[in-house]
């Protein structure tokens, strides 16, 4: 399916590895322009010159802390007219949330509500004049199914998506949308993060809780970052226009609800 974005212009933060990466290469391939954001100049030119050699597309790099405000202005300073955008952060640690101060539950929402929001706020309106907009959050399956461990997240991605879900139906009729993708467990550095996060002294192994959460989903298997990044393309797509306001699951089919 030819997606009509070539020749467009995607802005895509959290993008030099794991799911983010996956995404600037699915758009790539549709002839998608891409400003790669990250902060870790090493891994950020890897990601570009790999992108650069397989698709030809061009390729901007911005080393830059999004949840700063001097970071999301160098992000837009270098794709000030971005026709895509990706949102994506990385998560809090699991922890115990009887040991969770203040401090903790503004920082995450300073990474994983506030960044994206204020990038909606800076690039929603060029976009409906333009006539053309897409932009997706990476969030995460616990606006669904939330995950005591993992309270901090449950808490502030559960904000974005309240957000998203009011302004979307304000940007449609511009052919804006705005919609969320909810992965499960998927094959990334994040998901190691997440289990290194949970193991006790005297508890199962690193491997054990691999293999468990693997075999546990219906699929029998962790999902693919190339499987996320194919959604983001097609959301981004000329056909999607009609899809907006909607928190999409990409979880093999561990949700247990019909709804």
């Amino acid at each position: 399916m030819d997606l009509g974005i070539r020749g467009r212009k995607a802005l895509l933060t959290g993008s030099s590895k794991g799911m983010g990466l996956a995404c600037a290469f699915a758009v790539a391939r549709e002839g998608v322009d891409v400003t790669l954001v990250a902060r870790t100049e090493t891994t950020l030119a890897d990601a570009a010159e790999a992108i650069r050699a397989e698709t030809g597309v061009a390729v901007t790099t911005v080393v830059a802390d999004i949840t700063t405000d001097a970071g999301r202005q160098a992000a837009l300073d270098a794709c000030p007219e971005p026709d895509i955008v990706l949102n994506n952060a990385g998560g809090k640690l699991p922890g115990d949330f009887r040991d969770w101060g203040r401090e903790e539950w503004i920082s995450a929402i300073d990474l994983m509500m506030l960044p994206p929001i204020m990038i909606m706020r800076d690039v929603v309106d060029g976009m409906m004049a333009r006539g053309f907009g897409r932009i997706v959050n990476i969030v995460s399956r616990s606006v669904k199914i939330p995950q005591i461990e993992l309270g901090l997240s449950n808490g502030a991605r559960s904000g974005l998506v309240g957000f998203t879900a009011g302004l979307a139906r304000q940007t449609v009729r511009h052919n804006v949308t705005i919609n969320n993708l909810l992965p499960g467990i998927v094959d990334s550095d994040a998901q190691r993060e997440h289990i290194e996060g949970m193991l006790k002294e005297g508890g199962p192994s690193f491997e054990e809780i691999w293999a468990a959460r693997a075999a546990g989903n219906p699929a029998g298997r962790y999902g693919k970052p190339e499987e996320i990044g194919a959604y983001f393309a097609f959301l981004c797509g000329a056909q999607a226009g009609f899809v907006t306001g909607q928190s999409l699951l990409i979880d093999g089919g561990s949700y247990p609800g019909t709804f």
